[in-house]
C-alpha cells in the first residue's frame, strides 16, 4: 500500500474513532442515570477517579517502549527492535506489580479510615468494583507497545480500527448490564471481560502482522532498559504540565475572580478549543506514517509529511476560527441557557489561540517521532508555569479578560520556542517549513486540476 493510501486510511480510522469516543462518552449517561439514579452515577463517577489516576503510573515506559521499537525496525534493526519489545514487556511488567502494589495500599488505606461506607454505594461492592477496573487499566499499560508492532508494520489504521472496536464493545457491554438491571461490580466485570478478551487478540494479531518473532527471539537488555527508563520518565512530564496549566490557570481565577469567573473562564476554554479536535485528528493520521520514514532514514518524505502537516492544520484553524467567530458567541449563549455573560474581547482572544495550538501542537509530534520527548516536557513546564502567572498578574489587572490573555500566552510563547526547534529536529528552517509547503501544496493543486480536467 502506498504512502497516500496508508494516510488516507489512517484518516478515515481516526475519523471514526473519534465519533465513537464521543459515543462512549455521552451515549450512556442517560442510561446510567435512568437505572442507578443521578446521586448513585455520581457516586460511581467519583470512584472511577481511582483508577484513572492509576492509569498514570506507567510513567511513559509504554510509549518510550513504542517509539524505540518502531524506529529501530523502520531501520532494519530488527535483533534490536526485539530485544526493545522483549525489554519493554519486562519492565512494563514491573510497572504493572508496582501499580496494583500502592493500588491495594491506597484501597486498603481508604477502607481503613471509611472513607467508601460514606458513599451511598455499599462499601464492599464499592472496593470490589474498582478492583477490577483497576485491573482493566493495568492490562491497558502494553497497549503502547503492542500498538507499535502495527506502525512498524504499517497497519497503524488496523490498529485503530481494532481500539475502536474495543471501545464499541465496552458501550454495548455496559449498555446490556445497564439494561438487565445490574449494579456497579456487574458493569466493572463487564469492562474487564471486553479488555481481556481484546488484549488476547490484539497481541496475538499484531505479532502476526509484525512477523518479526518467527525469525528474531528478543532478549532483556540493560542498556535498552536504562534508555527506555529515561525517556519514559520524560514523556511523564508531557501529562503533567498539562495538569498544570489547566487545573493551575481555573485555579488562579476563582481566587482571583471568584466562582462564577471560573465557570465563564472553563466553558469559554472548552467551547473556543472545540474546533481543535478535528485539528487533533491529524496526528494519529500521519505519525504513523512520520516515524517510519525517520526510522527508514528518508528525511525527504518525513519533511513532507510534517509540511503538509503543519500548513494543513494551520488552514483549517483558520477555518475554525472565522467560524467561531461569527457564530461561536449565539452558540454558547444557546449552550447555556444566557446563564452566563461573556465579554466580547475574552472570546475573541480564547479563539486566537486555536491558530497559535495549530501551529506548536502539530510540530510537537516530531519529538515523539525522534523518541526525545524531554525537550517538549521542558517547554511545556516553563510555558505553563509562566501562563499560571501571567494569568494571576492580568487577571487582577483586567479582570476576565486578563484572564483570557494569560491563559493564551502559553500557545504563544510554545509557537516561539517549539516550531524552530522542532524545525531543527526535522533538519530544515522555518522559511523552508512555509516556502517548501506552499510549493507542496500548490503541486496538489496543480495535480488535482490535471485529473478534473481530463
Amino acid at each position: 500500500m502506498s504512502l497516500k493510501k496508508r494516510v488516507l486510511s489512517n484518516g478515515l480510522a481516526s475519523v471514526f474513532q473519534k465519533g465513537v469516543r464521543v459515543l462512549e462518552q455521552l451515549f450512556l449517561v442517560p442510561f446510567f442515570i435512568s437505572a442507578w439514579g443521578a446521586a448513585y452515577y455520581g457516586e460511581w463517577l467519583t470512584l472511577t477517579i481511582i483508577p484513572s489516576i492509576i492509569a498514570f503510573s506507567n510513567l511513559g515506559f509504554g510509549s518510550a517502549a513504542a517509539n524505540s521499537f518502531v524506529l529501530s525496525y523502520a531501520a532494519g534493526r530488527k535483533q534490536e527492535a526485539a530485544n526493545i519489545s522483549k525489554t519493554g514487556i519486562y519492565i512494563i511488567t514491573i510497572m504493572v506489580f508496582v501499580a496494583m502494589m500502592i493500588s491495594s495500599i491506597t484501597i486498603f488505606t481508604l477502607d481503613h479510615f471509611h472513607v467508601f461506607d460514606k458513599s451511598l454505594i455499599d462499601s464492599q461492592e464499592a472496593i470490589l468494583a474498582v478492583s477490577i477496573l483497576i485491573f482493566a487499566q493495568l492490562l491497558n499499560f502494553y497497549l503502547q507497545l503492542i500498538e507499535a508492532y502495527y506502525r512498524a508494520a504499517e497497519k497503524a489504521a488496523l490498529s485503530i480500527n481494532l481500539i475502536t472496536s474495543k471501545a464499541a464493545a465496552n458501550l454495548g457491554a455496559g449498555l446490556l448490564v445497564l439494561l438487565l438491571g445490574y449494579g456497579i461490580v456487574e458493569f466493572a466485570i463487564s469492562q474487564l471481560l471486553v479488555m481481556l478478551v481484546f488484549m488476547a487478540l490484539y497481541w496475538i494479531k499484531g505479532r502476526q502482522v509484525i512477523g518479526l518473532f518467527k525469525i528474531h527471539r528478543g532478549q532483556r537488555d540493560n542498556t535498552i532498559l536504562k534508555a527506555i527508563t529515561t525517556k519514559g520518565l520524560s514523556y511523564l512530564m508531557l501529562p503533567l504540565w498539562q495538569i498544570i496549566y489547566f487545573q493551575g490557570t481555573t485555579f488562579v481565577v476563582r481566587i482571583v475572580l471568584g466562582p462564577e469567573a471560573v465557570a465563564i473562564f472553563n466553558t469559554v476554554r472548552t467551547l473556543s478549543r472545540s474546533f481543535n479536535q478535528v485539528l487533533y485528528m491529524v496526528e494519529p493520521t500521519v505519525f504513523p506514517e512520520l516515524i517510519n520514514q525517520i526510522g527508514k532514514g528518508d528525511w525527504k518524505t518525513a519533511q513532507k509529511i510534517f509540511r503538509l502537516s503543519i500548513l494543513g492544520v494551520f488552514a483549517l484553524s483558520i477555518v475554525g476560527f472565522t467560524f467561531l467567530a461569527i457564530f461561536g458567541l449565539w452558540f454558547y449563549g444557546i449552550w447555556t441557557n444566557n446563564e452566563l455573560d461573556v465579554p466580547s474581547t475574552m472570546w475573541y482572544i480564547f479563539i486566537s489561540g486555536m491558530l497559535l495550538n495549530a501551529l506548536w501542537y502539530t510540530t510537537e509530534m516530531v519529538f515523539r517521532a525522534v523518541n526525545q520527548p524531554k525537550r517538549m516536557g521542558v517547554y511545556g513546564i516553563i510555558s505553563a508555569l509562566i501562563s499560571t502567572s501571567l494569568t494571576y498578574f492580568l487577571s487582577n489587572e483586567f479582570g476576565i479578560n486578563g484572564a483570557a490573555m494569560g491563559a493564551i500566552s502559553l500557545d504563544l510563547i510554545l509557537v516561539f520556542v517549539v516550531l524552530p526547534s522542532g524545525c531543527k529536529v526535522m533538519r530544515m528552517s522555518i522559511k523552508e517549513l512555509f516556502a517548501n509547503g506552499l510549493g507542496d501544496f500548490n503541486l496538489i493543486y496543480q495535480k488535482i486540476r490535471m485529473k478534473l480536467s481530463n
